[in-house]
């Protein structure tokens, strides 16, 4: 088996998921806190972005370690990264929410780079068969 094409993609779907995961944990153990910062940002229907927020980084979190439906997991959390980072850390002038900012588009960036390659043998996509990778 070769460790580079075996564990890393498992390795890193685990790291990448990990923040989605704890972040959407962390909307649960806080709802209010979580509704009164959309609604700062002046969202509409803060509880249903608050549900959907939760779905998306749990439910993505979870299928992304298991490597189920990967790629287009990925896709979604890539796309949610780039969104979540322009309206909530779009204060670019503050430090912190320029690190904020790019910390969403560097992970947008991780999770282009699994849609793009795919889960990788240790996946419930390869026992499934379609993790294989595209080649043009």
């Amino acid at each position: 088996m070769n460790f580079d094409r075996t564990y890393l993609p498992l390795i890193g779907r685990i790291l990448m998921a990990a923040i989605f995961v704890m972040s959407g944990i962390g909307k649960i153990a806080n709802p209010a806190g979580t509704i009164g910062y959309i609604s700062a940002m002046g969202l509409p229907f803060p509880e249903l972005g608050l549900a959907a927020a939760i779905g998306i980084e749990v439910v993505g979190g979870v299928l992304l370690v298991a490597g189920l439906y990967t790629r287009p997991v990925a896709l979604a959390l890539a796309a949610f990264s780039i969104v979540t980072g322009l309206i909530f850390h779009s204060a670019i002038a503050d430090q912190n929410q320029m690190i904020h900012l790019m910390k969403n588009l560097a992970m947008a960036g991780g999770l282009l780079q699994i849609a793009a390659f795919g889960a990788g043998t240790l996946s419930l996509d390869a026992r499934r068969g379609t993790s294989a990778l595209r080649t043009a």
